[in-house]
């Protein structure tokens, strides 16, 4: 049997967010309103071919009266499990007690119980109704206090809980990380032991997805980088005159065509992360209004002084191949050259992002282009503002729908904390793509840069 657990508890406890947590997946409805749940929903959790089944309930509304119903009849404990069968299948039970009856039936199937509790909220005897029917199912149990709003109730929770689950877990549904999520699948191997199996592989399927996703939101930010750098665009006219008056109406099309790349790139990075119910535009995700607002460029990207170490490393590196290309002959001048080449003002200057040209074409016409940005800082604004979409989306909860403020990427920060041969590979293969140049292997070079947290 695939492994299954039902999240199970009071109204309004975060039991959703569990489930959005654990799913990895921002689709399932999290509400602060009580009852958003009415009838249990199934997830499956798969990977690699390993998984699970999750299966989100409503909560109890009449624990109280259920247990009398229960007791009716003096049990032994053998008997407990089947009298909650015969609960469910009694018609004036189903009418009287829906949400009970949509709880119980996935555990009576087979489900393992995670028991959600607000750790925010004291304890009280109202909840020990609900764990005594849960109790009664005989179903491997382990319970989760979700601190909500504060964790000064958990230890009050935690005696009591132990009285009546096998496990008892702190896990904040909507602050947890990816390693907590790990660590809270590993204690589920620990309720029932034909699951164990699977669930390791999962876990291990786990690892494995953090790195693929890792190196497909290196590959999408390579492409990214490789087709703004390069775009260039073109239209013929019939004559100078017409390709003249162009001007306007391409430069337009241009930056529309560059705007809406990188949206499509954070939009892919967005669904390789499964966050659907993100709006980027709103404050918990706020990149700066325009990608071409050079008055942001310094904020984003390099600075002078970075930029002017970067011509000189970029510069130097084109210039010591063409030392070596005549085996030495010219004692370095070529990496000396390149090096002040590397710092001049062409380093800084924004103004003129992509220049418009008119030229004629050797059969006859003209050709109005515009294109490519010539900036050696536009890279590394793009990927800056690429990083800080991948931070985000990467280390943010599923369950989170609230307002998430998150610092500004400055690159060049963030390069400073590479190894200086990997700083220097970055530099070189920027400066190729701020010429046109091809760079071989872009994202195995990036991707130093999108494993530092």
């Amino acid at each position: 049997m695939t492994p299954a657990f039902a999240v199970v508890g009071h109204p309004n406890k975060g039991k959703s967010s569990v489930v959005s947590t654990l799913a990895r997946d921002d689709s399932v409805a999290v509400s602060m309103r009580s009852g958003t749940t009415t009838q249990a929903q199934s997830y499956e959790i798969k990977m690699d071919g390993q998984g699970y089944q999750l299966i989100d309930t409503p909560g109890f509304q009449r624990p109280r009266k259920v247990l009398a119903w229960l007791q009716q009849q003096p049990l032994t404990a053998d008997k407990r499990a089947g009298r909650i069968r015969e609960f469910l299948a009694d018609q004036q039970c189903q009418q009287q007690f829906p949400d009970e009856i949509e709880l119980l039936q996935p555990i009576m199937n087979g489900a393992a119980i995670l028991y959600v509790v607000d750790g925010s909220r004291a304890y009280s005897a109202e909840y020990e109704a609900e764990m005594e029917i849960l109790r009664w199912s005989g179903q491997p149990s382990m319970a989760l206090i979700n601190p909500i709003s504060g964790d000064e109730h958990v230890s009050s929770w935690r005696q009591a809980l132990q009285q009546y689950f096998r496990l008892v877990r702190v896990f904040d549904a909507v602050k947890a990380d990816l390693q907590q999520h790990i660590e809270l699948l590993e204690a589920f191997t620990q309720l029932h032991l034909p699951w164990a199996q699977s669930l390791q592989g999962l876990i291990q399927a786990f690892h494995n997805q953090v790195h693929k996703q890792r190196a497909q939101s290196c590959a999408i930010a390579a492409k990214l980088l490789e087709d703004l750098c390069c775009y260039q665009l073109q239209q013929k006219a019939l004559s100078e005159r017409s390709a003249k008056a162009l001007q306007l109406v391409l430069e337009q099309r241009y930056y529309q065509w560059m705007r809406r790349a990188e949206i499509q790139a954070h939009d892919q990075l967005q669904l390789l992360y499964r966050h659907h119910q993100l709006k980027r535009a709103e404050t918990e995700l706020k990149l700066p209004a325009d990608l071409f607002d050079t008055d942001q460029w310094y904020a984003w990207g390099l600075d002078k002084k970075q930029l002017t170490k970067v011509a000189a490393i970029a510069g130097a590196t084109a210039g010591t191949v063409l030392d070596l290309a005549v085996a030495g002959h010219s004692f370095m001048l070529g990496a000396i050259g390149g090096g002040i080449i590397g710092s001049t003002a062409a380093w800084f200057g924004a103004d003129k992002l992509a220049e418009i040209s008119v030229k004629g074409l050797p059969l006859g016409g003209f050709e109005a282009r515009q294109g490519p940005i010539k900036s050696k800082n536009f890279p590394y604004v793009l990927l800056a503002r690429f990083l800080y979409v991948y931070r985000v989306l990467q280390a943010r909860n599923h369950a989170l729908r609230g307002e998430l403020v998150v610092t500004e990427v400055q690159v060049g920060q963030v390069l400073e904390q590479l190894q200086k041969q990997q700083r220097k590979q970055i530099y070189t293969a920027l400066d190729r793509l701020s010429r046109q140049k091809p760079v071989t292997d872009l994202a195995d070079t990036l991707a130093p840069l999108f494993e530092i947290q």
